[in-house]
């Protein structure tokens, strides 16, 4: 598990650019946090460094929006208005856990049952101006995201 302290957007975006460095086909990131703790702008990072040009905005009410970058499929979703997990069915996920594309996933404990499991689970806080990010993986891909972050300056 790693902690780092972001003390702006732009650390944030920071901070997702240097996961899409090290980030591997198929990987699936959970996005936790409050309303307005920084998931999307941690996304838009990550976007942003694979050579995504246009705007980043959460996909509340399209629930999914679907980036192809540079040879990269990525599909981040926003689970905070799903009425009911088994719609994930309905919306298309399965045909996305292919060992290929990688999953961004907003709100994943809206899931349950429904969601392949995380090789990392990324939760963002409040902290005075700032935020604070936990990073735990829980794969052999999260501990190799988490391994290229170790001793970075945001």
């Amino acid at each position: 598990m790693l902690e780092l302290d972001l003390d702006s957007a732009a650390a944030t975006e920071a901070l997702g650019a240097r996961l899409a460095d090290g980030l591997t086909p198929g990987c699936v990131l959970y996005l936790s946090g409050d309303l307005g703790a920084g998931k999307t702008t941690l996304t838009r990072g990550l976007l942003r460094a694979l050579g995504h040009r246009g705007t980043v905005k959460s996909p509340t009410f399209t629930l999914v929006e679907p980036y192809q970058l540079n040879g990269w499929r990525l599909f981040h979703w926003d689970l905070y208005r799903l009425a009911d997990p088994e719609e994930l069915e309905y919306l298309g996920l399965r045909d996305q856990i292919d060992g290929e594309a990688v999953l961004l996933i907003e709100w994943p404990e809206h899931g349950p049952g429904e969601l392949p499991p995380a090789d990392l689970e990324v939760t963002l806080g409040y902290a005075g101006e700032g935020r604070i990010c936990r990073l735990e993986p829980r794969s052999p891909s999260g501990q190799a995201l988490l391994a290229g972050l170790i001793n970075v300056t945001l």
